[in-house]
């Protein structure tokens, strides 16, 4: 049975996670960590629940990009062993997931409180929240076009990312309540934002969880489509037959595969021809068997997944 293998570096549109950018996400880390110490305390100091909500994500910020850069440093830096043979790359991965949990328990939390507080009129001074909020506004619109860039190639940036732009809507809700509180005095509008913010956060910490699990459980890449790429191995005029294909993601922007070709022209001519196939799909990484003729239907028999 003949065996050859190639691989090489993707091209498509993300790049490898060892060259990611590190200094967006740790002037992040700084942005964001100092404004959650002066939302949460005016928060408690005033007792209003959108503040501390907003906080409570704010935290989640923190926690998310200090994860994030974790996992590009150790991308980055971490090296490859004979037992760890893809490094630290999917450190990316879980980093999302554990994103995706934080948002979903800081939503909890809120709903809880505005739950426990139905029944007891808020009193929030509406002109201090005004201010927060705008500055917090500030603060996430910076963070924002720091990560933009960053946030399509990384699934662990975007985690961060999504963080913070629930914020930006966050602060957003914030604003509009203390407007509410200003000119009106209804303090309502206060656990009403709290709630609105919890409720549009978990569809997106979902969205992304599932992302992560999709890697985690080896699914096919989305925007791979492997029976067109079983049919486009198969019209080759020297493979006479695909089968065993595997396609999978090891973090975002590292896309793999696996193929075995029944040819019984030269392995470096099968090799050749099914190598250009596979990096139209940009799977640049992809490790090829061809079998001889002769041994097709034995290679099958011994193969049970």
């Amino acid at each position: 049975m003949g065996h050859s293998h190639g691989h090489g570096h993707s091209h498509g549109a993300a790049s490898a996670p060892g060259t990611r950018r590190i200094w967006p996400m740790a002037v992040a880390v700084g942005l964001i960590g100092g404004f959650f110490v002066v939302e949460l305390i005016t928060g408690i100091l005033v007792n209003s629940l959108a503040l501390i909500a907003d906080a409570g994500h704010m935290l989640t910020d923190v926690v998310a990009l200090v994860m994030g850069l974790a996992a590009l440093l150790l991308a980055r830096h971490g090296r490859t062993t004979d037992a760890r043979s893809f490094g630290w790359y999917r450190a990316e991965v879980f980093t999302a997931v554990a994103n995706a949990v934080l948002l979903i328990g800081v939503a909890a939390f809120v709903l809880y409180e505005a739950v426990r507080r139905i029944g007891t009129y808020p009193e929030v001074p509406g002109l201090t929240l005004i201010v927060v909020a705008l500055i917090g506004l500030a603060v996430n619109l910076g963070v924002m076009l720091l990560l933009a860039a960053d946030a399509k190639e990384s699934i662990a940036v975007r985690g961060a990312y999504l963080e913070v732009l629930a914020d930006a809507v966050g602060s957003v809700g914030v604003l509009i309540a203390g407007i509410v509180a200003l000119t009106t005095g209804w303090g309502y509008a206060d656990i009403i934002v709290a709630v609105l913010i919890a409720l549009w956060v978990v569809p997106r910490a979902l969205r992304l969880a599932t992302d992560a699990l999709r890697i985690l459980n080896q699914q096919a890449p989305a925007h791979v489509d492997v029976e067109a790429l079983r049919h486009d191995l198969a019209e080759l005029d020297i493979v006479d037959d695909v089968h065993d294909l595997h396609v999978w993601s090891l973090t975002t922007g590292m896309d793999v595969a696996t193929v075995h070709l029944g040819s019984s022209c030269p392995n470096a001519e099968v090799l050749a021809a099914a190598q250009g196939v596979l990096s139209r799909y940009g799977l640049d990484h992809a490790t090829i068997q061809v079998d001889p003729v002769a041994r097709q239907h034995d290679c099958r028999d011994e193969l049970t997944w």
